[in-house]
């Protein structure tokens, strides 16, 4: 065998060993689910394990309680391993967030005992916050990427899609003010807040069915009143636009706006619009790092969908794409459910997404092989980001 195949093998075998912590660790998180920001207990477990596997790890990384970097190596190729934990209010880790943390936690097991330090700086980051607030914006505005030749992540899905688009996304929070009154006794003297935030979202609806295939819109209404014979005076709404191209969720964005406008003219109401900060950017997915990945999950037994995809999510991990070369594959989990429901938040836990988890760890370390020793691979993977930047 070559060198690169005989790390390769190295790769598999230290991923397999690890097998039995790893699925512990999946377990562990997915029994106790913690929100953005608050993943204490995940990012401490994940970091002892870290540290139990030769990695020096710094906690409270980038000053975030919750994110965590290790490093293993001096070489000078450096990789990073991203691992998401938080979960979903209500449903729980119904993004397999568990699955997504032990597979980069496994990849990077499987890259250390593979290659010579000298080779490879190797770092695991702990990206916190991915469904709210946006944990790797954050890291990104405070430096983790710095010097960080690729970057590398994984995400259970329905499908196995080596290079799967994800929307740009922009989310707000509105609130209406208006005047509030009994409906019966006197509700000519009331300003109706409701039927602003109504107006609006009715508008966002309509719109809905005219925007173009690769985007999508959604929104809830967080507050709407307390009591029917009370006309509300405050309401709330939450919405979403996405997009694949930066330029349409721009123009998406003010169109949005202009229905948050309509409901307060239609009413009377003052509305102020509240824009995350750090607003999640489309997938710039490297096609060459992308089909490395692709090769080594094949040479395992996966199996891809290789027909275009419109419908998809959206992450964090595109702001990293922008910054580094990256991937972000989805991977299947021995069975069909759909992302962000219960079915699938009781499928991440079973023995087959676990199965799985360990294949496609096994298929990050051998990516992580080829890039370090593969002659003029990485330059290839520079060169694509270059042209897509």
């Amino acid at each position: 065998m070559t060198d690169i195949n005989a790390a390769k093998e190295k790769a598999k075998a230290a991923v397999a060993s690890a097998k039995e912590e790893l699925v512990g660790i999946s377990l562990d998180i997915h029994s106790h689910p913690e929100l953005a920001l608050k993943e204490e207990r995940a990012a401490r477990t994940l970091s002892a394990s870290l540290e139990s596997n030769g990695f020096a790890v710094e906690r409270e990384a980038y000053g975030i309680k919750t994110a965590f970097r290790g490093t293993w190596g001096d070489g000078p190729v450096t990789l990073a391993y991203l691992c998401e934990y938080d979960a979903l209010p209500e449903v729980g880790h119904a993004c397999g967030h568990n699955l997504i943390a032990t597979a980069g936690l496994g990849g990077a097991i499987g890259l250390k005992e593979a290659v010579d330090p000298s080779l490879v700086k190797l770092v695991v980051l702990g990206t916190p916050a991915e469904e709210d607030l946006g944990g790797k914006v954050m890291l990104i505005d405070r430096g983790a990427f710095e010097g960080v030749d690729a970057a590398l992540m994984v995400h259970p899905a329905p499908l196995e899609i080596a290079d799967p688009p994800m929307y740009g996304v922009e989310s707000v929070t509105v609130t209406y003010h208006g005047r509030g009154a009994h409906a019966s006794v006197a509700p000519e003297t009331a300003i109706n807040a409701l039927d602003a935030l109504v107006t609006a979202y009715q508008s966002m609806a309509q719109l809905r069915h005219h925007i173009r295939r690769d985007a999508r819109m959604a929104g809830v209404i967080l507050k709407g009143g307390s009591a029917s014979n009370v006309i509300p005076d405050v309401t709330v709404g939450k919405f979403e636009v996405r997009a694949l191209q930066p330029a349409y969720l721009a123009e998406l964005k003010e169109r949005v706006i202009g229905c948050f406008e309509a409901g307060a003219k239609a009413t009377g109401c003052t509305y102020e619009a509240e824009w995350m900060p750090g607003a999640y950017a489309p997938m710039n997915n490297n096609r060459t790092l992308a089909a490395t990945y692709k090769a080594n999950a094949e040479a395992l037994g996966r199996k891809f969908l290789n027909v275009p995809v419109e419908s998809t999510g959206s992450s964090d991990m595109g702001n990293v794409s922008w910054v580094v070369p990256s991937i972000h594959p989805t991977f299947t989990v021995g069975a069909f459910a759909l992302n962000h429901t219960a079915g699938f938040t009781e499928v991440c836990a079973t023995d087959a997404a676990h199965d799985n988890m360990i294949e496609i760890g096994q298929a990050l370390a051998m990516t992580g092989v080829d890039l370090v020793l593969q002659a003029g691979l990485l330059d290839e993977v520079k060169a694509a980001f270059g042209a897509r930047r």
